[in-house]
C-alpha cells in the first residue's frame, strides 16, 4: 500500500522562490538589452532636442537682427528728411529721394548679408557672426562661424574654419566686399564637400571591415584602400583622388593588382565608373553584392 509524501508549507515556499529566481536570471539579459536600447533611444532624442533648440534660437536671433536693421534704416531715412527746407522746393524733393535711395541700399546690403545664412549681431551692431552648417546625406554635421566687421570695410576678424580650407583665396576670388553672398556660397560649398568626404571615410571604416584603409589626409582629398577579390584572394590597391575640393566624389580612380590584366577587365572598369559616380561607402556595398570584393 503506497504512502502519500507531503511537503511542508516552508519547503513549498522555498521551492517557489527558487523557481522565481531561475526565471528572473533567464530574463535579465533580455531586460538589460531592452534597457540599453531605451537608453540609446533617449540619448538620440536628447540630441535631436538640442539641435532643434539651437535652430529655434538661431532663427529668433535672425529675426531680431532683421528687425533691428529695418528700424535703423528707417530712422536714418527720417533724419535725412528732417532738413530745414521748404517741402515744396525741388531741393526738398531731391533730399527725400536721396534718403529713400540710401534706405533701399541699406536694405539691399542687409539682404546680401543674411540671405540664406544664420546671422547674429556682435559688438553692439558693429559686426555680425555668420554660421554655416554642414550636413551629408540628411545628417547634420559640424557648424563653422565667421565673425565679420562691418565698417569701414567688410573684414573677417575671427573664424573657426579649418586651416586647410583656402579662406583667404576665396575672399579674393569672390570679391567679398561687393558680393559677400557669393563668397559665403563658395565657402559653404567647400565646407560641405569636406564634411561629406570625411563622413564617407568614417562610414567606410564602420561598414566595411574587410576593406583596409591605407592612407588618407586631413582634407580627405585622397583615399587609398586595399580590396580582397574572392576566390584567389587577390589584393587590389584602389586610389581615389578628390582634386575638386567642392565635390564629394573623386575625380580619378586608379586600381593596382598583381594580376596585371585585372584593372583593365570590363568588370573592374565598371567598378571604376561606379566609384566615380557613387559615394565610396555605397559603391563598396554594390561591389560586394556583385561578388567583386570580399
Amino acid at each position: 500500500m503506497g504512502s502519500i509524501f507531503r511537503l511542508s508549507p516552508g519547503v513549498l515556499s522555498h521551492l517557489s522562490r527558487l523557481e522565481v529566481q531561475a526565471r528572473s536570471k533567464k530574463s535579465q539579459p533580455q531586460q538589460r538589452s531592452r534597457v540599453e536600447a531605451l537608453k540609446a533611444k533617449v540619448e538620440a532624442l536628447r540630441l535631436q532636442r538640442d539641435q532643434l533648440k539651437a535652430e529655434i534660437e538661431t532663427h529668433k536671433n535672425l529675426q531680431k537682427l532683421r528687425a533691428s536693421m529695418d528700424k535703423q534704416s528707417t530712422r536714418e531715412g527720417e533724419e535725412e528728411e528732417e532738413e530745414e527746407m521748404d517741402e515744396d522746393s525741388e531741393n526738398s524733393q531731391l533730399l527725400r529721394l536721396m534718403a529713400r535711395h540710401t534706405q533701399l541700399k541699406d536694405l539691399l546690403h542687409a539682404h546680401h548679408i543674411i540671405g540664406g545664412y544664420d546671422v547674429v549681431k556682435t559688438r553692439q551692431g558693429k559686426g555680425v557672426c555668420v554660421s554655416l552648417a554642414t550636413a551629408y546625406d540628411g545628417v547634420f554635421l559640424d557648424t563653422y562661424n565667421l565673425e565679420i566687421d562691418m565698417k569701414p570695410t567688410l573684414r573677417i576678424s575671427r573664424h573657426n574654419v579649418p586651416p586647410f580650407i583656402p579662406l583667404s583665396s576665396l575672399v579674393e576670388q569672390s570679391n567679398m566686399q561687393t558680393d559677400i553672398r557669393s563668397f559665403l556660397a563658395t565657402l559653404s560649398q567647400h565646407l560641405n564637400a569636406f564634411a561629406g568626404r570625411k563622413q564617407q571615410l568614417k562610414l567606410v571604416k564602420e561598414l566595411h571591415k574587410s576593406v583596409e584603409v591605407m592612407e588618407s589626409n586631413v582634407l580627405c582629398s585622397i583615399l587609398v584602400m586595399v580590396f580582397t577579390v574572392p576566390g584567389e584572394k587577390t589584393a587590389v590597391l584602389c586610389t581615389l583622388d578628390y582634386t575638386d575640393h567642392t565635390r564629394c566624389l573623386p575625380t580619378r580612380v586608379h586600381f593596382e593588382s598583381e594580376e596585371k590584366e585585372l584593372p583593365d577587365s570590363p568588370e573592374w572598369k565598371k567598378n571604376c565608373s561606379l566609384l566615380m559616380e557613387t559615394p565610396v561607402h555605397k559603391a563598396l556595398i554594390i561591389m560586394r553584392k556583385m561578388g567583386n570584393i570580399v
